[in-house]
């Protein structure tokens, strides 16, 4: 197995995860949160598409297909079109209205697809290259792909806690 597979692997599992937590809800499920602090499970796949949008088109150096592709127009979000989610309030989580699991899910999986052709075209010596100087030490491309593998599973996770709390209710 070669670095590519390894990662085509992980991405491929993140939408495993995503699709099981999400097919088949209703809006109101989408949006339910357990608490007033909580996400929702359509932020949850929200943010994480948005992270691996941005992340990934950073270290392709193209656009975000968020804007490429228009979702950013299909959400119609109350905030800053390049918001991602990161540091938003409870009130940012509860604004995330979507329209439809068609809708969310085909954000995530137009994210997904592109991940999958960027990473699939990747060899070991591909991960060395610096994407980001702003930290200390500068982070590679093998390490901001682990970064957004690791945060991606976490969320996806959480959307399927979620789904199965509002099963049991």
């Amino acid at each position: 197995m070669n670095v590519a597979d390894i990662l085509v692997d992980g991405f491929t599992r993140i939408r495993e995860t995503v699709h099981s937590a999400v097919e088949g809800l209703e809006p109101d499920d989408l949006h339910a949160r357990l608490d007033e602090g909580a996400n929702s499970i359509a932020w949850l796949v929200w943010h994480l598409a948005r992270v691996q949008d941005d992340h990934i088109a950073d270290a392709a150096g193209t656009e975000q297909i968020w804007f490429t592709q228009d979702w950013a127009a299909r959400f119609d979000l109350p905030f800053a079109k390049d918001a991602t989610g990161y540091g938003q309030s409870g009130k940012q989580v509860a604004a995330v209205q979507v329209g439809s699991v068609e809708l969310l899910l085909g954000y995530y999986d137009a994210v997904h697809l592109r991940t999958v052709d960027f990473v699939q075209g990747l060899d070991g010596k591909a991960l060395d290259r610096v994407v980001d100087e702003a930290w200390s030490p500068p982070v590679t491309l093998g390490v901001r792909l682990i970064s957004v593998l690791s945060d991606d599973l976490q969320h996806a996770g959480q959307a399927a806690f979620v789904r199965g709390s509002l099963e049991r209710r």
